[in-house]
């Protein structure tokens, strides 16, 4: 049995619709503003702040999004003989588990954007129905339960990763037999050190991004085409 480790970051996603928000032209570089958004302090602070970021919940891409052919095929891989498959994601788009991979096999690094949760009493809920509080009209829904802020189960800037999920990932890492990094800068930390742990235990080091990498050096493998077709390529050649 193969242990295949798969971190993919968001450019296997940018095919299903979802924007890059760290790339050339990606929301962070378009609109400085928007971070803020994304960043717990200023939420936690501000309500303006909270009720912008609703909005942009309500009109995400994410919702409109199907997953694409490198979510299929890794998707389809888990399925081989052969082969044990672990994703590990920086998204939050939740496009893995609809392309098929069963949820126990992902590891979300930065949580889910398809669940809210209470940042009091740490309540879950699906964003789907908070989303449908906001449209009826509640600018700043509260947690049902105890009335705390609610946001979305992502990690927001200036949030620490889940050190549980952190260590299961550090785990596969070192255990994987081949490490593909996908769609990812590995300029974020500490997930981007996944790559360099995998292939200093061992692990054969495949990289598809269309810009370097910081660990571009340790590769066995760089792939700078197109993800949608060369990911499944490339895993049908691991067969």
């Amino acid at each position: 049995m193969t242990l295949v480790a798969i971190l993919s970051g968001a450019g296997i996603s940018t095919d299903s619709g979802i924007p890059d928000y760290r790339g050339p032209n990606g929301l962070w570089r378009r609109d400085p503003e928007a971070e803020k958004l994304v960043t717990y302090d200023c939420y936690m602070a501000d309500p303006e702040i909270r009720r912008r970021s609703w909005q942009m919940r309500r009109s995400s891409p994410t919702w409109r999004a199907e997953p694409n052919a490198a979510h299929r095929a890794v998707a389809e891989l888990e399925q081989r003989p052969g082969f044990a498959v672990r994703v590990i994601t920086q998204n939050v788009d939740g496009l893995h588990q609809q392309a098929g991979m069963p949820g126990r096999k992902v590891l979300e690094l930065h949580g889910t954007s398809r669940s809210v949760v209470c940042t009091v009493c740490h309540a879950r809920s699906s964003m789907e129905d908070a989303l449908a509080r906001v449209e009826a009209g509640e600018e700043d829904p509260p947690c049902l339960a105890c009335g705390g802020i609610l946001k979305s189960a992502t990690v927001m800037f200036g949030q620490r990763l889940d050190p549980v999920v952190l260590g299961e990932a550090m785990a596969i890492a070192k255990a994987s037999e081949v490490f593909i990094a996908v769609g990812t800068s590995l300029q974020v930390q500490p997930a981007a050190s996944l790559a360099g742990v995998a292939a200093e235990h061992g692990a054969r080091l495949v990289i598809v991004n269309a810009e370097p990498t910081p660990y571009d050096e340790q590769a066995d493998e760089l792939v700078r085409e197109p993800i949608g077709t060369s990911l499944p390529a490339l895993l049908e050649r691991l067969a």
